[in-house]
């Protein structure tokens, strides 16, 4: 299986490309305009032990949702190539992760089927000048592309960079799991169905 990608999207609005190996050590680096965003993108890097190379450029002079909710789709577009058929990967992740007083609780299923469950109140509307409602479009973007269930719940937190590096590191972790190849069904697709 190669277990790469390399996506290119762009619109009136943005410019962006993922290069992704899920087979990786946690390698990074992003140019995307965006510091906090790049923080919380290598979190999904370094504990999903992927390597991850994002550039991205949009219109952030207007605002940066366009940015980070195509950054989202062009992530979703790259997992979904990477993963391939799908044959002998363990399919369901999750990851529980602390923070100090944060507490995050991330589940997916690469079922072929996109389901977004984000349940997470911030009690600061910003971290720094970054606007923690994007950080729901972002995932809403991945889910789209990637066709994959994925819920998110903050179990505890106050402090809002707390709890948004919860929720990234949690996904990295469970990605991991669920795109492991699971040496006992290997040339299986782990569905009764016969297709996800």
């Amino acid at each position: 299986m190669n277990r790469t990608a390399t996506i290119y999207r762009e619109t009136l609005e943005t410019r962006i490309e993922v290069t992704l190996n899920l087979a990786g050590k946690g390698c990074f680096t992003a140019e995307t305009g965006l510091p906090f965003l790049d923080h919380m993108l290598e979190q999904i890097s370094r504990h999903g032990l992927l390597d991850l190379t994002i550039k991205a450029s949009g219109d952030l002079h207007i605002d940066s949702h366009h940015t980070i909710e195509d950054i989202g789709i062009t992530l979703g577009q790259a997992l979904k190539q990477a993963i391939g058929d799908k044959i002998g990967i363990q399919r369901f992740g999750h990851a529980y992760v602390p923070l100090d007083e944060a507490l995050s609780r991330v589940v997916l299923d690469f079922s072929g089927r996109p389901s977004l469950h984000y349940r997470v109140n911030y009690q600061q509307a910003r971290i720094g000048n970054f606007d923690v409602d994007l950080i729901q479009e972002f995932f809403q973007g991945l889910v789209n592309h990637a066709a994959i269930t994925l819920h998110i719940d903050n179990l505890q937190g106050r402090n809002a960079h707390h709890i948004a590096e919860t929720i990234f590191k949690a996904f990295g972790r469970a990605l991991r799991l669920a795109v492991d190849q699971d040496t006992r069904q290997l040339g299986l697709l782990p569905s009764t169905k016969g297709t996800l």
